[in-house]
């Protein structure tokens, strides 16, 4: 089909989305990858509300509830133990139906392409040109197209290629998360065990189908984690980390011993339009949440079959623009309801000192009770369950 072909820029979860449904729309696409080869691993994600009928409608429900991370409750600990424990309470509670790792489900999707969806990887976009119509690789090669899908991650750079500062607003969380696979121990179990401590720190240990446990330090940013080598950025966990008790040790001990070792500073990207001519941003790279907000898998997931609906195969300039706006008119309040962080929050989960870290077990005691905890428990859908998807018209 003539002025059908779509580029996509990035193989997570937005990126294979975008392809898998643009492909059935009735376009020819071609994602490209930085990355040498696919990234599987990754810690949990889920999906949640509307995105559970987009997963329904792509064929592949039966399938991530097969690689479901077995977890069933999230428990908060004290220095004495268990203070508080909200179990998976219906589809969308603190443990969701459908809880999964970020690799495993860019898996799923990656599964489900057809071979005529082209899959380049170890290469990026180093320019744009012509609103989009016109891509060149990092190889040199120059792909001309006809809707260009950027889906990398929060620091995107083909992102920051075509739309302007004035554009891209970068908000700093102030938090920084450190991930990496341990060994899974006879102590550990199918719920989500998650401690907080003075010093704006916190633990988590979380359960995955692969015999191993996902670790996760994470505290207020004052070291210069990121960008720090393997060995600095361990002994400044050391330093930070040494003095918390419960699993921290342990965490310590694998953290200097696992592959997957990943650090990020915590930001939102906030962009006041995601268009601009034959160029949309989707997922990260356009409205990172953060794990903080919760929800990127189940927005990355519903954006690829929102932006097919309403932009068809073959259209002219002005058509695209309109799907396009629909597109983001029909996104846009969700994500904006989901970056809303509010700041006594983060100071709650993040206490700085002992007389605050007293403040906030009370507060993790008082909704781990009833009725507050059936509050909390529903308070994780995403996108609202009785709002409608826009119509699909499958072309191929």
């Amino acid at each position: 089909m003539a002025g059908a072909y779509a580029i996509v820029s990035g193989a997570s979860i937005a990126g294979l989305s975008a392809a898998l449904w643009l492909r059935r729309a009735g376009w020819d696409v071609t994602v490209l990858e930085r990355a040498p080869r696919f990234r599987d691993g990754g810690q949990n994600v889920d999906v949640r509300g509307i995105a559970r009928d987009v997963l329904d409608r792509a064929g592949l429900t039966e399938r991530v509830r097969a690689l479901n991370t077995t977890e069933t409750a999230t428990v908060m600990i004290g220095d004495r133990g268990p203070i508080g424990e909200l179990p998976s309470d219906g589809p969308d509670g603190p443990t969701a139906e459908f809880e999964i790792l970020r690799g495993d489900l860019a898996g799923a999707i990656r599964d489900l392409l057809p071979p005529e969806v082209t899959v380049r990887f170890g290469e990026s976009v180093s320019a744009v040109h012509d609103g989009g119509r016109r891509v060149v690789t990092t190889s040199t090669d120059e792909l001309r197209g006809d809707l260009l899908v950027i889906a990398e991650g929060v620091r995107s750079s083909t992102r920051d290629l075509v739309f302007a500062d004035d554009v891209v607003t970068r908000v700093p969380m102030g938090i920084d998360m450190v991930f990496g696979t341990i060994p899974r121990t006879a102590d550990d179990d199918d719920r989500w065990r998650w401690y907080i401590t003075h010093g704006g720190r916190q633990a988590h240990l979380r359960p995955d189908p692969h015999g191993t446990t996902r670790a996760l330090l994470s505290c207020t940013a004052e070291d210069d984690l990121v960008g720090a080598d393997r060995d600095r950025l361990l002994a400044l966990l050391r330093r930070r980390f040494g003095d918390v008790g419960w699993a921290a040790p342990r965490i310590l001990a694998g953290f200097a011993d696992t592959d997957d070792l990943y650090v990020d500073r915590l930001e939102q990207i906030r962009m006041s339009t995601w268009r601009r001519d034959r160029v949309v941003c989707l997922g990260d790279a356009a409205w990172c949440v953060t794990p903080l907000g919760g929800g990127g898998a189940s927005l990355a997931l519903t954006a690829g079959y929102v932006l097919a609906a309403f932009v068809p195969p073959g259209a002219d300039d002005d058509t695209v623009r309109r799907g396009l706006a629909d597109a983001e008119r029909w996104l846009r309040p969700v994500v904006d309801e989901v970056q809303s962080v509010d700041p006594r929050v983060l100071r709650l989960a993040y206490p700085r000192s002992r007389a605050a870290l007293a403040v906030t077990r009370l507060a993790v005691r008082a909704v781990t009770r009833t009725p507050l905890s059936r509050l909390v428990a529903g308070a994780g859908e995403v996108v609202p369950t009785d709002r409608d998807l826009p119509e699909f018209t499958a072309r191929r």
